[in-house]
């Protein structure tokens, strides 16, 4: 990996994980324990983001302010960067509107990989998504490498355009690329959405749908950071996709089941051991309106969130194990400690 880095998406939930992961180290793998001393970050927020965050973690990183959607922003930010490592994870999950999808992931990385290869860039590392792939076909499935695109809804179908543009530019053969798959991850630095969750298992209305034994891969962020340096690194994932996840997927019900324990015996909560059980159709029809929605042009995020409960979403880590080296150190329940213990920390508990 080149002493120069580029970030798309630093003051997200991935991003800012992975300054840290550059500049600080991730502590639980050796190999990544100690980070380069001479690197130096130029970091890529929105326009009406406050930089503090970032900069304050170390005197190495240069913060530029942009928009993927405007190519003469993206050149500004890849300026003078011949021999870099550009890793990308910006993008949209949770849009306004659908054509949104479409503008920040397809066209906002169309803008960059070009600007990328107008100043030279060496390799940039892609972030990407389940969401291409889609639901599991059955209960026992897992995704992995080789497995079609099959795109989930406008958000599944704009990562996979974004893969296939990734593709065209790696044929060129101007730039090496890697596209990396997390899943659902969770960590420090967490959006408002995941400490809810949290809150609706302590207050006993952690959403059930069917049966609750369908299976759910995550990332724990710094076995996802991990994944990604790595594809930085190695030589051989030139033009490679590899799914990052922990070790192996989970039940809804052991994610929650989980969460609440932690809760109790380590967080002080009284919780209320309930669910929020509903029938497996409820996803079902959550599907229907949510495609109906969108094909308005239209997105609502509960909807949306609500028709994936009941869905097998799990992925195998066999290939980046094999080919990069990869371990997931860390499983759920060390994970979500993590994660609860940040939300402690920052905001004094789950309901502020």
């Amino acid at each position: 990996m080149s002493d120069r880095v580029l970030i798309t998406g630093a003051l997200g939930w991935l991003g800012i994980s992975l300054v840290k992961a550059l500049i600080k180290g991730i502590p639980d793998v050796e190999r990544l324990s100690q980070p380069k001393d001479d690197l130096t970050l130029r970091c890529l927020i929105l326009p009406g983001q406050d930089p503090e965050s970032i900069q304050k973690i170390s005197d190495q990183i240069e913060v530029i302010v942009g928009d993927l959607r405007n190519p003469k922003d993206c050149d500004r930010f890849c300026e003078g960067a011949d021999g870099a490592t550009l890793f990308h994870t910006a993008g949209i999950i949770h849009p306004r509107q659908v054509s949104e999808f479409y503008d920040i992931n397809v066209e906002g990385t169309k803008n960059l990989l070009n600007s990328a290869v107008k100043n030279g860039i060496k390799r940039a590392v892609i972030v990407s998504s389940n969401s291409p792939c889609g639901c599991n076909p059955h209960p026992d499935h897992l995704f992995d490498e080789k497995s079609p695109y099959n795109p989930y809804m406008n958000y599944g179908k704009s990562k996979m355009l974004m893969e296939l543009a990734v593709s065209e530019v790696q044929k060129s053969g101007k730039i090496e690329t890697v596209v990396v798959r997390p899943p659902w991850f969770y960590g420090p630095n967490q959006p408002p959405r995941q400490t809810l969750f949290f809150k609706m298992i302590r207050d006993g209305k952690g959403p059930i749908v069917g049966d609750g034994d369908n299976l759910r891969s995550m990332a724990y962020l710094d076995n996802l950071c991990q994944g990604i340096l790595l594809a930085a690194e190695s030589e051989n994932a030139n033009g490679e996709t590899y799914w990052i996840a922990d070790d192996r997927p989970y039940s809804m019900n052991e994610i929650i089941d989980t969460v609440e324990k932690l809760l109790e015996s380590e967080f002080n909560q009284v919780c209320a051991h309930k669910r929020l059980k509903l029938p497996g159709i409820a996803g079902d029809i959550a599907t229907v309106v949510d495609g109906s929605l969108q094909r308005l042009g239209l997105y609502q995020q509960k909807i949306h969130v609500l028709s994936e409960m009941n869905k097998t979403i799990a992925c195998s880590v066999a290939k980046a194990k094999l080919e990069l080296g990869y371990y997931p150190v860390v499983s759920l329940e060390e994970g979500m400690r993590r994660s609860l213990q940040w939300v402690f920390d920052n905001y004094g508990g789950i309901d502020n």
